[in-house]
Parts: C-alpha cells; sequence; structure tokens
C-alpha cells in the first residue's frame, strides 16, 4: 500500500526520536523549514525504553525557544504512532502542511530573503 503525503514533507529518520536534540528541530528553522514534526512510537512502548518521552520533552523546550525568538512554539508537534498506523501517519502529514500554511512562511526564511534583495 502506497500513502500519500505532501511532498513538501521531509522525511528523516532516526533510531529513536530520544536521538531527536533541540539543535536538530532549531537548525531545521535556520535552514528554512516552516514547520517541523517529531512522530515517534506510542509512549510507554518504546524500545530504548524511555526515549519518547525525552523527545516530547525537548519538543516541549524548542517550542518555548521558538515562541521567546518570535518563530512561534505551534509550527513544532509531536505524534506518538505505531508502526501499523501508516494511513494516520499520512494524514498527520495533511494536517500539518494545512496548519504550516496557515502560518505562513518561516519569519527567518522571510528575513533572509530581504536581505538578500
Amino acid at each position: 500500500m502506497r500513502l500519500r503525503y505532501p511532498d513538501t514533507i521531509r522525511i528523516v529518520r532516526v533510531p529513536c526520536t530520544g536521538k531527536v536534540d533541540i539543535v536538530h528541530i532549531l537548525r531545521s528553522f535556520e535552514k528554512g523549514a516552516d514547520g517541523v514534526y517529531v512522530v515517534g512510537c506510542m509512549e510507554g512502548d518504546c524500545r530504548y525504553n524511555r526515549g519518547n518521552l525525552r523527545a516530547r520533552k525537548r519538543v516541549a523546550e524548542a517550542r518555548r525557544i521558538l515562541d521567546l525568538v518570535g518563530i512561534g512554539g505551534e509550527r513544532v508537534q509531536m505524534f506518538n504512532l505505531s508502526s501499523a498506523e501508516g494511513p494516520r501517519f499520512a494524514q498527520i502529514a495533511l494536517e500539518m502542511t494545512e496548519k504550516i500554511r496557515a502560518l505562513g512562511p518561516n519569519p527567518i526564511k522571510e528575513k533572509k530573503n530581504k536581505m538578500a534583495a
């Protein structure tokens, strides 16, 4: 079964969401991403014990930092899915894409474009 999700989404695979650091999320915005979402296994079902719980805390901290610097923490989300929920993954991809479009472009990207002009 081939699932369709927006082609604007870039998937970065990691062995566990516990490997996703705040720096990775913030660097995504620095490089021009309009939004980031982290998809991990179900809470309490992490192969690496507490990786998805650490990721949830890091996503919350990244949201706080993005709010402080004026980018907007709502541009970052975390979801927990099982590997059998492919259709739900595709649905989340569509929902996040719509949400980010409604928020508009990453403010950092807009500033870079103005400076280049």
